[in-house]
């Protein structure tokens, strides 16, 4: 399947975001700036630069029923755009970070945000209208290393994160007086802010773009030793599988269903994953190739990650016609995707259409066919 629309928009973008209708594109030039780009016709035009940051801008955020940007960058602050007529106003949101801000992410139900950042800490941002701005709670002293990804579970008060310590953890954010006993299940709204869960040691390399299945019930993220791992049940009794890749890392994921998810990275070409009837994940193909790779000779799906490695390494002349060395870029992107954002119109359960930006400078907008 071909890219849908390839937009060159920069030399270099480091994270991109979408109006609530998928008629502007904020995204960060590899700078300071944030630039909102919308469409007129058939022809793409800048018509913001949001300038309030003082290094590069790190994660960017676009709420979808408040229509409000969150960005986060180096400089370890943060701002709330709020549009005025025809302007942003920047709301400072004190991070009280003494490490550059990572990444950020609206929850579900948009009265919170939460920030990564590596200072070891994650902050949840929340807005006081006694006082009129956000303040920000910290669930500190849990993470070893930076934090690289934060992902909101549907029930608006778990979090998930990853970190370069190689670990993922599950922690509880319920504030009191922001969220409701009724906004999630009953064990986790009783949970105190800070809690945690769960913590996942399945990887032993950094951990890179966590995220949660549309109902909550399957966890995902990537390890920079090309492994995806998956786990079921968090919290209960969890059970975790994980693919290993014979190609590069991957830096983020999506899940575009319940049993589909889409992982992109450091080989430039979006790859899907799906799990079959039993709950087994594996590699399905590369979206910028039609050749479907057979999951059996160049990927394993095992439960345990030494064994996925032996499996790489013992059978050589079996896997020898299925592996290539150096497979040609030449695709959509060409050169390591960084970010993938879905495009979901309102009431669609599962995700057609999806957005990627890498260090090409492209935003290449990528439309599932019923095939898949």
């Amino acid at each position: 399947m071909a890219a849908v629309a390839i937009h060159q928009f920069a030399q270099c973008i480091t994270c991109h975001a979408w109006s609530p209708d998928q008629s502007m594109v904020a995204f960060c030039p590899n700078n300071h700036e944030v630039h909102i780009y919308k469409l007129f016709g058939e022809k793409w035009e800048r018509v913001h630069v949001l300038q309030k940051h003082d290094q590069i801008v790190s994660g960017i955020d676009w709420s979808v029923r408040s229509n409000k940007i969150v960005t986060v960058s180096h400089d370890r602050n943060s701002y709330v755009w709020n549009q005025e007529a025809s302007e942003w106003v920047p709301t400072l949101v004190i991070l009280r970070l003494n490490r550059a801000a990572l990444c950020v992410q609206w929850s579900p139900k948009e009265n919170k945000f939460a920030v990564g950042s590596g200072a070891k800490t994650v902050c949840i941002c929340y807005y006081e209208k006694e006082n009129n701005w956000w303040v920000s709670k910290l669930i500190r002293k849990k993470h070893n290393s930076s934090v690289t990804s934060v992902a909101w579970h549907p029930n608006n008060i778990l979090l998930a994160t990853t970190s370069t310590d190689g670990k993922c953890r599950v922690f509880s954010t319920f504030i009191k007086g922001v969220d409701s006993r009724e906004s999630g299940a009953s064990s986790s709204s009783n949970l105190k802010f800070g809690e945690q869960i769960a913590q996942l040691d399945l990887s032993f390399t950094w951990a890179f773009g966590v995220r949660w299945s549309p109902s909550g019930n399957t966890l995902a993220y990537a390890g920079h030793n090309s492994m995806i791992y998956f786990i079921e049940d968090v919290g209960s009794s969890p059970s975790a599988q994980n693919v290993a890749l014979r190609d590069l890392p991957l830096r983020d994921i999506l899940f575009v269903s319940e049993k589909l998810v889409i992982g992109v990275g450091f080989d430039c070409n979006p790859m899907v994953f799906t799990a079959d009837e039993t709950g087994l994940w594996s590699f399905v193909k590369f979206l910028d190739e039609k050749k479907i790779a057979p999951s059996s000779s160049k990927y394993g799906s095992q439960f345990s990650e030494a064994f996925g490695k032996l499996y790489g390494q013992s059978k050589p002349a079996i896997n020898s016609d299925t592996v290539e060395s150096s497979r040609p870029r030449g695709g959509a992107h060409e050169n390591c995707i960084s970010c993938i954002v879905p495009l979901r119109k309102p009431g669609d359960t599962i995700v057609r259409r999806f957005s990627t930006s890498g260090l090409d400078g492209k935003v290449v907008i990528w439309e599932l066919d019923n095939s898949i």
